[in-house]
């Protein structure tokens, strides 16, 4: 697979070959292989693991953001995202930085999330309606 990490501002990192990914999403971990359908995920913020042949394992701390499998292509596109190669330290950037959000914040989140999750099931009827 081709792995594209986006941010806001500029590529995080682009890689080839990429034998398998998993994530992190609200319902729970899922793995990606080369055959599997297409999807689209939200992420959450948590560790997002993939695999080479060359790098092996390699561990990324990611933000919140949108997860988008077509073909051999995935494109993750996040607010933030930190490397590194001490887990435990991934795993403390994530709860320090990506997890530490103030109630105004929270509650905006809910709101777009609803407001999103309306747009798609209108949109969903539109098209087969």
């Amino acid at each position: 697979m081709n792995l594209k990490i986006l941010l806001p501002f500029k590529i995080f990192a682009e890689k080839t070959s990429v034998s398998r990914i998993v994530a992190e999403t609200g319902e729970g971990a899922f793995g990606l292989l080369p055959h599997r359908l297409d999807c689209v995920a939200a992420l959450t913020p948590g560790i997002l693991v993939f695999e080479t042949e060359a790098e092996g394992e390699v561990f990324i701390a990611v933000d919140e953001g949108i997860l988008v499998k077509t073909g051999t292509d995935v494109r993750i596109s996040v607010r933030n995202a930190i490397g590194g190669t001490d887990l435990s330290q991934l795993r403390a950037a994530v709860d320090q930085q990506f997890m530490d959000l103030d109630e105004q914040e929270k509650h905006i989140r809910s709101v777009l999330g609803k407001l999103e999750s309306g747009f798609i099931r209108r949109f969903a009827g539109f098209r087969h309606g």
